[in-house]
C-alpha cells in the first residue's frame, strides 16, 4: 500500500481544516466529517456534547475504539471597552505570543465579524519594549463604540478563531491551524474507507471516534469512552517535532517530521497493546519513532485508559512543527504512515483479545 491519500481525500482535509470548530462550538466540522465517513461504515452516533462515532459491526461483543479529537483552541469574548476595543480570554491552549497583527473570525448569531489583534507601532515602543499578554492583547473590529460592536452581534461569550487557512508547503507539508488535531479525525476517517474500499472483515465492533472538548481537558473522550464501554482504545494526537530551532531535544525528546509516527511508553499506555503496535510496523515495515511521557500523556489516551474499569489503551502521534499556532505543518508522508500503521494494527487486534498483564 504506497499511495493512501486521494486526491478526493485530500480536498476533505483542506475542507475540514478551514471550517472552524472551536472547544465547544465543534458541531459544524462534525457534521461535515459524519458526512465524509457515513459511506465507510454502518451507523453511526452523537452524543449531548458532539462527539460523532462511526461504528462498523454495531452489534459485536468486542469493541474497538480508533479515536481522534475535533476541537480546536480559540478566544472568548469578554470584555468591551466603551471605545469598542475587545478583550478576550482562553477557550484551551490559546497562545498570546501569536496574535498581534492577525486577523481573526468572531463568530455571532448574526454571521461572521472580521477583526484583527491591534498592536502599537515599533515607533511607540522603542522606550518600553512590551511583549504581548492577556493583559494588553486585544480586538478591533473597526467599531468606535461599544453600542457600535454590539449591533454586529458581538457580545460576551462570542468564540474568535484565527483566519488562517490550509495550504501545501513544497509539494509534502501540511501547513494550517488545527491540524491539532484535526489531521487525527481525516486520519481514522481514510483508515475507516481504507477498510471498506479493501473490502476487511473484523471480527469485532470497531468505533471511529471523533471527540470534543480535548484542548480543555480531555472532556469529550470522557464523557463517550462512559458511553461506548470499550475493550481496546487506539488514540491518534499529534506530538512536537523537536528539530526545530529553540526546542530542547533533552527537554522535549527526539521526535522527526519524515521519520514517522511516534509511539509513546508511559503509565496510561498498556504496554501489551503498544507491542503489538510495535511488531506491526515493523512486520509492515513502517517507520516509528518512540517518546515517553512522564505521569500522564496529555492527550485522550488519558481518558480511555481511566474510564470505566480501565480501557486497554495506546497512542499513536503524528509529529508537528509549531503547535498551538496558525501554520502548524507536518509531513504528508507521516500522515499516511500514521493511517497505515493505524489501518494494519487494527487487523492485528482478535477477536476477545485479552491484554492483561496475567490473570
Amino acid at each position: 500500500m504506497k499511495k493512501i491519500i486521494t486526491t478526493k481525500s485530500e480536498k476533505f482535509l483542506q475542507l475540514y481544516l478551514n471550517n472552524p470548530s472551536p472547544t465547544g462550538f465543534e458541531s459544524d466540522g462534525q457534521r461535515m466529517w459524519l458526512d465524509y465517513i457515513k459511506p465507510y461504515i454502518d451507523e453511526y452516533f452523537t452524543d449531548n456534547y458532539g462527539s460523532v462515532v462511526g461504528v462498523i459491526n454495531p452489534g459485536a461483543e468486542y469493541k474497538v475504539v480508533i479515536e481522534a479529537h475535533a476541537d480546536e483552541i480559540s478566544w472568548f469574548v469578554h470584555y468591551i471597552t466603551k471605545d469598542g476595543f475587545i478583550y478576550l480570554r482562553r477557550n484551551g491552549g490559546s497562545d498570546h505570543m501569536i496574535a498581534p497583527s492577525k486577523r481573526v473570525n468572531i463568530h455571532t448569531d448574526k454571521g461572521v465579524v472580521k477583526a484583527v489583534f491591534g498592536w502599537p507601532a515599533i515607533h511607540m515602543r522603542q522606550q518600553k519594549e512590551e511583549t504581548p499578554s492577556m493583559k494588553n492583547i486585544f480586538l478591533d473590529c473597526g467599531c468606535d463604540s461599544k453600542e457600535a460592536v454590539e449591533k454586529l452581534g458581538v457580545h460576551v461569550g462570542c468564540v474568535v478563531t484565527f483566519e488562517d487557512e490550509f495550504m501545501i508547503l513544497n509539494k509534502n507539508r501540511y501547513v494550517g491551524r488545527a491540524l491539532d488535531n484535526r489531521v487525527g479525525g481525516f486520519m481514522i476517517a481514510e483508515v475507516a474507507r481504507l477498510l471498506k474500499e479493501q473490502k476487511v472483515k473484523l471480527p469485532f465492533g470497531l468505533y471511529i471516534v471523533n471527540s470534543v472538548q480535548e484542548e480543555v481537558g480531555l472532556r469529550g473522550a470522557e464523557m463517550i469512552a462512559r458511553k461506548i464501554k470499550p475493550d481496546v482504545a487506539i488514540i491518534t494526537d499529534v506530538c512536537h517535532d523537536t528539530h526545530t530551532p529553540m526546542v530542547d531535544k533533552i527537554e522535549n525528546g527526539d521526535q522527526k517530521s519524515g521519520d514517522g509516527p511516534v509511539l509513546t511508553y508511559g503509565p496510561a499506555v498498556q504496554n501489551n497493546l503498544l507491542k503489538l503496535i510495535i511488531e506491526t510496523a515493523k512486520k509492515n515495515k513502517i517507520p516509528f519513532q518512540r517518546a515517553a511521557a512522564s505521569r500522564a500523556t496529555g492527550t485522550d489516551t488519558d481518558a480511555f485508559a481511566y474510564s470505566n474499569e480501565g480501557v486497554t489503551s495506546a497512542l499513536i502521534s503524528l509529529p508537528l512543527r509549531y503547535m498551538h499556532t496558525t501554520v502548524e505543518m507536518v509531513r504528508k508522508e507521516d500522515v499516511e504512515e500514521t493511517i497505515r500503521l493505524i489501518f494494519e494494527s487494527v487487523q492485528s487486534i482478535k477477536k476477545g483479545q485479552d491484554f492483561r498483564y496475567f490473570n
